[in-house]
């Protein structure tokens, strides 16, 4: 059984929903957003320890401190790509950008490979079923322009100015 909550943000920012299977993070999407489409939205809402633990460290995000421990989060069908993706996500710093193509280029590297699909990279990025946790909006398209956020164009520009990178 999904079990729903709903985090207020600042002004700025459009609302956050969490899902779970009771006991890890299994989703967390802007509120109206394309990625809802992603996450199972119905379920009972429930204050469950998951929620409280994401719900501060957004807290802490959301005031400008980058929080020093991930909520527990479960992310079902990843495919060995998409898990390549997540990780390099992962190591993104807060307030830095990179883009798909140097993700490719990394995933290339290790895999022995001359190169790529920067596209490919996009698909696994717009696929992360954990926003701002999971930093996709840290990834920009060639030379710094923004691309589409499934998140939200204006969500994704938020999140950049609010880590001081837009």
């Amino acid at each position: 059984m999904f079990s729903i909550w709903k985090y207020k943000t600042p002004d700025g920012f459009s609302d956050l929903l969490l899902n779970s299977d009771g006991e890890y993070l299994t989703g967390l999407w802007f509120e109206g957003s394309a990625d809802g489409s992603k996450h199972t939205s119905f379920g009972e809402e429930k204050e469950l320890p998951v929620f409280r633990e994401t719900c501060q460290w957004l807290d802490f995000y959301f005031v400008g401190k980058n929080p020093d421990f991930t909520p527990r989060y479960k992310i079902n069908g990843l495919t060995p790509f998409r898990q390549e993706v997540i990780e390099i996500m992962k190591t993104i710093p807060y307030g830095e950008t990179i883009t798909y193509g140097e993700i490719a280029a990394i995933i290339a590297k290790k895999r022995g490979l001359t190169r790529m699909s920067a596209q490919a990279v996009g698909g696994a990025v717009g696929w992360n079923p954990i926003c701002i946790i999971i930093p996709c909006h840290r990834v920009m398209g060639a030379n710094g322009s923004l691309t589409g956020y499934g998140g939200g164009i204006a969500n994704k520009i938020a999140l950049l100015a609010h880590e001081r990178k837009y």
